[in-house]
C-alpha cells in the first residue's frame, strides 16, 4: 500500500466514487472534497501529495482554486475538465496547473498521469541561498542543518520563499495561511513570525527574515 495521498475535489459524487475506487485499487490513499472551499481547507490541513481538481465546482471555479493553492503550495494539480479548447488549456497551465485531463478519460491514462506527477514531485525543492525547503517531505534545512518548524511556521516559510524579497502584509499572510479566519486585531501572525525568526537565528540565519515596519514581512532576497 502506497503512503502517497491524493485529494479529489469533485462535486459529482458518482465521478468521485469512481476515481476513489480506481486510485484506491492502485494503492493510493484517497480523500474527497465536494466544494472548492472544502478542497482548499483539506489541502492546507492534510498536505496531500497530489490533487485531482474538477473545474465546475458549485462555490467557485476550479481555476481560482489553482491560483489560491499556487500562492503557497507546490502540490501537483491535475485538472479534470470538459472544456477542450486550446485557450482553456493555456489558461489552466498559466494559472499553475501541472496537467489536465479532458472528460471522459480512461482510468489507465489517469493513473499514468498521476504517476508522472508524483515521480516528478519527489525531486522538487525550493531554495534561497543556503535555505532549502522540501514541500513533499515538509523539511527545511539551513546550511545543511534541519530547521524544526511547526506546521504553520512551515507554511509561512513556504509562502515567503516562493518570492524572496516580496513583502507580504500581515493581512496577506493571514488570508493565505489561515484562510482569512483570524479575528481583527489578532497578533497570531506576529507570534509565528517571531518564533520563525528565533529558529532561523538559532542556526545563524540572522537577517534572513525581514520586518518592514508598518508593511509586513519578507525573506531577504
Amino acid at each position: 500500500m502506497s503512503d502517497q495521498r491524493i485529494l479529489i475535489v469533485e462535486d459529482d459524487l458518482d465521478i468521485a466514487n469512481v476515481l476513489r475506487m480506481d486510485l484506491g485499487d492502485a494503492g493510493y490513499a484517497v480523500d474527497h472534497a465536494d466544494t472548492a472551499m472544502n478542497g482548499l481547507i483539506k489541502a492546507r490541513e492534510d498536505h496531500p501529495d497530489l490533487i485531482l481538481l474538477d473545474l465546475g465546482l458549485p462555490d467557485f471555479d476550479g481555476g481560482d482554486v489553482v491560483q489560491r493553492l499556487r500562492k503557497n503550495n507546490a502540490v501537483p494539480i491535475i485538472v479534470l475538465t470538459a472544456r477542450d479548447t486550446v485557450d482553456e488549456k493555456v489558461r489552466l497551465l498559466g494559472l499553475g496547473a501541472d496537467d489536465y485531463l479532458i472528460k471522459p478519460f480512461h482510468p489507465d491514462e489517469l493513473l499514468a498521469r498521476v504517476k508522472v506527477q508524483l515521480r516528478q514531485r519527489t525531486s522538487e525543492s525550493l531554495s534561497m541561498g543556503e535555505l532549502t525547503l522540501d514541500p513533499h517531505k515538509r523539511l527545511v534545512t539551513y546550511k545543511g542543518a534541519e530547521l524544526r518548524l511547526s506546521p504553520k511556521e512551515f507554511d509561512i516559510l513556504a509562502l515567503l520563499i516562493r518570492q524572496p524579497g516580496r513583502v507580504y502584509s500581515r493581512n496577506e499572510i493571514g488570508q493565505e495561511i489561515w484562510q482569512g479566519r483570524l479575528p481583527d486585531g489578532s497578533n497570531v501572525v506576529d507570534v509565528h513570525m517571531a518564533n520563525l525568526r528565533a529558529k532561523l537565528r538559532d542556526l545563524d540565519g540572522y537577517g534572513l527574515l525581514r520586518t518592514v515596519r508598518g508593511v509586513g514581512y519578507a525573506l531577504r532576497g
